[in-house]
């Protein structure tokens, strides 16, 4: 058993939704913060202190009494939700020494305005919630992030070209049956326990026959290929439960049956 907050700060977001408490955007134009603001207010509910989040910063909330993490992802819905862009970070359940949770929560993506707020300000309600440990996302605690860099492109040979990469992961909402319109769940068997809670699923997720260690970028064909090596894990199982509050509905969750493929954004295309 661990000692973890997640289950506190999911049923707060709960009783949040439950209360209609809303997200509210900080601008018209704002589409990053306006979720995390709402979750942020979940963490005060709690008088859970935390490190100052940023853009740059992952995860997004360091608790200090707790070596936990939360990384915030608001998806809107309907819309891209398979799969969301990580521009800093490859997802993981463990960083700097700290249990990271990721939290995916959908609003409307209709522009109408569920609420209107002065100075453009919008309003919309959470549909759906997932919050899961990073292990159900990908168990490797090991890859370390890093952006590099090349000198001597160009004619003249004073252009730098920066690797910068962006890691492209299916959602919770993708890997699952049962989350959508719903408020879930998802750690590792074993994680914590909580007698408020009911178990509405077992999953689980099997290691790959091969792993991506490196890849090569051909600047004359722009062609990309991955390096691979057999998995020594190939096979592994790690099994994760879905909760819910005793008070919410007890739908059950489940893997989908053939796992999501990200979506192939390297021909420039947008979201």
């Amino acid at each position: 058993m661990t000692v973890t907050t997640c289950f506190d700060v999911f049923a707060q977001c709960c009783q949040a939704v439950h209360d209609g408490e809303l997200i509210e955007s900080v601008s018209a134009k704002d589409k990053e913060f306006h979720f995390q603001n709402w979750f942020q207010k979940r963490l005060a509910a709690l008088a859970l202190n935390f490190e100052g989040s940023g853009r740059n910063t992952y995860p997004d909330f360091s608790l200090v009494k707790f070596t936990e993490g939360y990384e915030i992802k608001g998806l809107a819905w309907p819309g891209r939700e398979r799969d969301y862009d990580s521009n800093s970070q490859v997802p993981t359940g463990l960083h700097n020494g700290r249990q990271i949770f990721y939290v995916f929560g959908r609003y409307p993506a209709d522009l109408t305005p569920y609420a209107e707020q002065g100075n453009g300000r919008r309003q919309y309600p959470v549909v759906d919630l997932v919050l899961c440990h990073g292990d159900f996302l990908n168990a490797d605690h090991n890859y370390v992030h890093k952006n590099k860099s090349v000198k001597g492109f160009g004619t003249y040979g004073d252009i730098m070209i920066r690797d910068r990469k962006m890691y492209v992961a299916p959602t919770p909402f993708a890997l699952t049956e049962g989350t959508t319109g719903m408020m879930t769940l998802i750690i590792p068997e074993g994680f914590g326990a909580d007698d408020r809670f009911q178990t509405v699923g077992t999953l689980t997720r099997i290691e790959a026959d091969s792993l991506v260690v490196g890849y090569t970028f051909d600047l004359r064909t722009n062609e990309l290929k991955a390096e691979k090596v057999p998995n020594p894990r190939a096979g592994t199982q790690h099994r994760f439960a879905a909760y819910r509050l005793k008070s919410q509905a007890g739908k059950p969750v489940k893997m989908v049956e053939r796992l999501p493929q990200p979506l192939d954004l390297g021909n420039g295309a947008d979201e």
